[in-house]
C-alpha cells in the first residue's frame, strides 16, 4: 500500500511543558486506542506492556458488540462465557497492565497532521504520535420510516438490552444470521413466543445454533419474507405488529407483536476517518496485507473495523495485538529517526 506523507505540525506543544494549566484540556499520548472491544482492549494490553503508556477511550457502546451478546462459546479458554463478563475482565486485564481506559466518545480525529488530533464529547482534545483504530462495527436497520418512529418504544436491536421489558408478551425477530438465532433465542427467556422471519428459505447461522433454534418450542419461522412496516400505536406510542411481504408471491401478513428486534448484521463505524483513508467493501478500513498498517504512517486499524470476513472476537483480539506490535515499531523507528536528526 502507497504511504500517505503527513506534516509535522512545529507549533505542538506537549501538555507536560505548559506551564500553570490547572485544567489539562488537552493530552497528549504516543499511543491512542479508539474503541474498546476484543481489538482495543487487546491493543491496550499489549501497547501497556510495550511500555507506551496507552490511552484507550472506549466509546458510545463500551465493550463493544460483546456486550450485547449472551453465550460465547468460541473464546478459547472457556467453554461458555458471557459476552458482557468477558469485556469486563478485557478492561480490568488492559487497566491491570497499565493502560489508561477512558469514558469518552471521540467526536473528530484529524489525521492530516502530527501529532494526530482527537476530539471527545467531554471537551478532551488527545494529540497521538499513533493512532489505533478499533471502532469496530454498529447494527445496520432496515431504514423503514415506521422502524425509525417506534425505536426505543418496540424496535430495538438490542435483546440482552431490551428483551427484558417484553416479558410475557410475542416478539418477532428480523435477520438469518448468528446475530438473529442468538437474539432469538435469548429473547425466549422472556417472551411467550417469539417469530423469526427471514427473506430467504435458509439460515446463514452456524448449524448447532440452527439446531437449537428449530428444537425450540416457543420459536416459529416465517421464511421467504421481508418486513416493510412496523405498525403500532400513538398514545402511547408503541408497536403491536410488522407487517411482511412474501417475497416470492407478494403476499403481505401482519404478524402481532410488542417487540420487532432487528438482527441483520453490522456495518463497520468509519465514520470518523471515511474521508481521511481508502475504505473498501462497504466501509471497512483498507490495511496492509499482513499487517495493520492504514495508508497513513502512524495509524492502525484493528478487528471488526477492517475484517470483512472472519469477524469473529478472537480474531479481532489478535489484530489488537498486530496493531499494538505494528505501532511499537512504527514509534521505535520514529525514535531513531529524531535522535539521528539531533
Amino acid at each position: 500500500m502507497q504511504g500517505v506523507s503527513v506534516p509535522i505540525d512545529a507549533d505542538y506543544i506537549p501538555i507536560s511543558k505548559r506551564m500553570g494549566a490547572i485544567m489539562a484540556e488537552t493530552r497528549h499520548t504516543r499511543v491512542l486506542i479508539i474503541g474498546s472491544g476484543p481489538a482495543g482492549y487487546t491493543a491496550a494490553v499489549y501497547a501497556a506492556r510495550a511500555m507506551l503508556n496507552p490511552i484507550l477511550v472506549q466509546g458510545i457502546q463500551p465493550g463493544g458488540q460483546l456486550t450485547i451478546t449472551t453465550e460465547v462459546e468460541n473464546w478459547p479458554g472457556d467453554t461458555h462465557v458471557q459476552g458482557p463478563d468477558l469485556m469486563v475482565r478485557m478492561e480490568e486485564h488492559a487497566r491491570a497492565m497499565g493502560a489508561e481506559v477512558i469514558s469518552d466518545y471521540i467526536s473528530s480525529l484529524d489525521l492530516k497532521r502530527r501529532p494526530f488530533v482527537a476530539k471527545a464529547d467531554s471537551g478532551i482534545t488527545f494529540t497521538a504520535d499513533a493512532v489505533i483504530l478499533a471502532t469496530g462495527a454498529q447494527a445496520k436497520w432496515l431504514g423503514l420510516p415506521s422502524e425509525e418512529k417506534f425505536k426505543g418504544f418496540g424496535v430495538s436491536a438490542c435483546a440482552t438490552c431490551d428483551g427484558f421489558f417484553y416479558r410475557g408478551k410475542e416478539i418477532v425477530v428480523i435477520g438469518g444470521g448468528n446475530t438473529a438465532v442468538e437474539e432469538a433465542l435469548f429473547l425466549t427467556n422472556f417472551a411467550s413466543h417469539v417469530t423469526l422471519i427471514h427473506r430467504r428459505d435458509t439460515l446463514r447461522a452456524e448449524k448447532i445454533m440452527q439446531d437449537r433454534l428449530f428444537k425450540h418450542p416457543k420459536i416459529t419461522m416465517l421464511w421467504n419474507h421481508e418486513v416493510t412496516e412496523v405498525l403500532g400505536d400513538e398514545a402511547p406510542l408503541g408497536v403491536t405488529a410488522v407487517r411482511a411481504r412474501n417475497v416470492l408471491t407478494g403476499a403481505v401478513t401482519d404478524v402481532p407483536c410488542s417487540g420487532f428486534f432487528v438482527a441483520i448484521g453490522h456495518a463497520p463505524a468509519s465514520e470518523l476517518v471515511k474521508d481521511q483513508l481508502p475504505l473498501h467493501s462497504g466501509g471497512y478500513v483498507e490495511v496492509e496485507a499482513g499487517s495493520t498498517r492504514t495508508a497513513i504512517p502512524g495509524v492502525f486499524a484493528a478487528g471488526d473495523l477492517t475484517d470483512h470476513i472472519y469477524r469473529q472476537a478472537v480474531t479481532s483480539a489478535g489484530m489488537g495485538c498486530m496493531a499494538a506490535l505494528d505501532a511499537e515499531k512504527f514509534l521505535a523507528a520514529q525514535d531513531v529517526e529524531l535522535k539521528a536528526a539531533e
